[in-house]
């Protein structure tokens, strides 16, 4: 049964809130009523749609942890998405305290600080039956020694993969009757390893626990059952798998690798000279746009190592 039922505004927003990030970005600016009360949510659009800071935002205002360097309420990075968690409503039946909130691209951090936790675990364990350690005296530079520790140490928690630790991590952490934010789980993954995940989604999905996920993936945006809502239109709806750009582009490319470096390229460029405004915010110049896809025309033939 999910947890998380419903994701919505608590009031109007003012017209000085919309001039200033998050709210100035349409898809959140337009925020309605969200229907999550389904086992998987998916969130999909392009890059600066908006997907990743409602995540960040609905992390903190459910006040699950991080499986990150810092936890959403002390990153500093995420000041703005938690002053759109404190305008969000939730919707709970029941809540759950269980949980995390992750993004892939922290996730080296939340390996560090874990080496760290497991360092100072080490020392004062030591230091209570009176074990003299290698973590006993600061180095010369000034370094803590858990810090130093875990630096000399960190080929433990990274000596595999980053798709495999990320995987490992994945199915040792998710629980039954837990919600969990996922941003871009498929960054550290190869199509197999997100096949792998997709499986792994599957049979948490089925055991009760919640999912909401940023994606482009098209693997992972077929999720069986899952509630697709794109970011690209405004306001936030509803989608089928079908009639996703991500899929058709996705089907398109692997049709037809060869029209990347004519037709396909070109209708990209085109449509993002046309753009007002490119991810983050910022303007995409017809001349940015077109250097960068002058150079994919320009490629050579590629050589491919098995």
């Amino acid at each position: 049964m999910p947890h998380l039922i419903e994701v919505g505004l608590k009031r109007a927003l003012t017209e000085e809130e919309v001039r200033e990030f998050p709210f100035s970005v349409p898809a959140v600016r337009a925020l309605e009523r969200l229907d999550v009360n389904v086992p998987v949510t998916l969130f999909v659009g392009e890059n600066g749609s908006g997907k990743s800071t409602l995540l960040e935002a609905l992390a903190a205002a459910a006040e699950l942890p991080s499986l990150g360097t810092s936890d959403v309420g002390a990153d500093i990075t995420l000041a703005a998405q938690r002053r759109l968690a404190s305008l969000l409503r939730l919707a709970w039946r029941p809540r759950s305290r269980q949980g995390f909130f992750l993004r892939a691209e922290d996730f080296f951090g939340f390996q560090r600080s874990q080496a760290r936790i497991d360092a100072r675990i080490l020392r004062e364990k030591n230091e209570s039956l009176g074990i003299a350690t290698e973590q006993s005296v600061a180095t010369a530079g000034g370094m803590h020694v858990d810090e130093e520790y875990a630096s000399r140490h960190i080929n433990r928690y990274d000596a595999r993969s980053h798709g495999e630790s990320f995987l490992d991590l994945f199915s040792s952490r998710v629980k039954p009757r837990g919600l969990y934010l996922l941003d871009e789980p498929e960054a550290p993954l190869s199509p197999k390893r997100q096949l792998v995940l997709l499986s792994l989604l599957v049979g948490a999905a089925s055991s009760g626990a919640q999912f909401v996920v940023a994606t482009h993936s098209p693997i992972l945006l077929a999720f069986p059952g899952a509630r697709i809502f794109s970011f690209d239109d405004v306001p936030i709806r509803e989608v089928a798998y079908s009639d996703l750009e991500h899929v058709a582009v996705m089907r398109d490319f692997l049709n037809d690798p060869d029209a990347t470096r004519g037709g396909s390229a070109r209708l990209a460029a085109r449509e993002l000279v046309q753009a007002k405004e490119g991810p983050g915010g910022k303007v995409a110049t017809q001349g940015s746009v077109r250097r960068e896809f002058g150079m994919i025309q320009a490629m050579p033939e590629a050589m491919v190592l098995t």
